[in-house]
C-alpha cells in the first residue's frame, strides 16, 4: 500500500506536534512549581489550553507524558552524555554536556529539581545502563555497570544541585567539578 504525503495528511501530524509540544511545555510549567502528584489533567490541559479529552487521546495518564518528555530529553543528553566514557578528553566533552544543560535549564530544572526529579533520575540511569551493555569502556578500572551507574548518578546530583543555586557557577566550572568527581574517579591512572 503506496500512502502519498500531501499537505492535508501534514496537517494532523503538525496539530498532533504541536499538541504534544504544548502539553509538555505545560506540564513542565507545573513541575516547577509542585510535585508531579499534586498536578492534575485538568491542570496540564488548562495551562496548555488543549482539551481534557485530547489529552486521553495522546496519553493514558499524566505519568506517560512525563515519560513522553523525559524520554526524549534523556535522549539528547545520553548523546553528549555517553562520549565522555570513551574520549581522552573528558573535560572538553564535560563542559558540551554542561552547556547543554545551561541552555536548556529551564527545562533540566524543572526536570532535574522538580516534582519528577525521581522518575527521570531512575529513567535516565536506565537508559544509560542499556546503553553501555551495547559498548564497554576498556579505560574504567569498575565494572562497566558499576562506572556507569556512578558516573551517571554522581553527574546528575551534581547537576541538579547546580541547578539549584541562585548564585551557580560558569558551565565551565561545573565541566569541571562534574569531571573531577563524576567521571576522573572510575578511570585508572594513564
Amino acid at each position: 500500500m503506496n500512502h502519498k504525503v500531501t499537505p492535508e495528511t501534514q496537517l494532523p501530524k503538525k496539530r498532533a506536534t504541536r499538541t504534544r509540544d504544548a502539553l509538555c511545555k505545560a506540564l513542565l510549567s507545573l513541575l516547577e512549581e509542585k510535585a508531579l502528584e499534586q498536578i492534575t489533567v485538568k491542570e496540564i490541559t488548562a495551562e496548555a489550553n488543549v482539551g481534557y479529552a485530547t489529552f486521553f487521546r495522546r496519553y493514558p495518564d499524566k505519568e506517560s507524558l512525563l515519560h513522553d518528555l523525559a524520554a526524549s530529553e534523556i535522549r539528547k543528553l545520553l548523546a553528549m552524555t555517553l562520549p565522555i566514557f570513551y574520549t581522552e578528553d573528558t573535560l572538553a566533552s564535560t563542559q558540551t554536556l554542561c552547556a547543554y544543560v545551561w541552555e536548556n535549564k529551564a527545562i533540566w530544572r524543572a526536570l532535574l529539581t522538580g516534582g519528577a526529579a525521581a522518575t527521570l533520575k531512575e529513567e535516565y540511569l536506565q537508559q544509560a545502563l542499556a546503553l553501555a551493555e551495547e559498548t564497554s569502556s576498556p579505560k574504567a578500572w569498575l565494572p562497566d555497570e558499576l562506572a556507569v551507574t556512578f558516573a551517571v548518578t554522581a553527574a546528575i546530583e551534581i547537576l541538579s544541585w547546580w541547578l539549584k543555586q541562585s548564585s551557580p557557577p560558569s558551565v565551565k566550572e561545573m565541566a569541571y567539578i562534574v569531571n573531577r568527581l563524576a567521571i576522573s574517579p572510575i578511570y585508572l591512572p594513564t
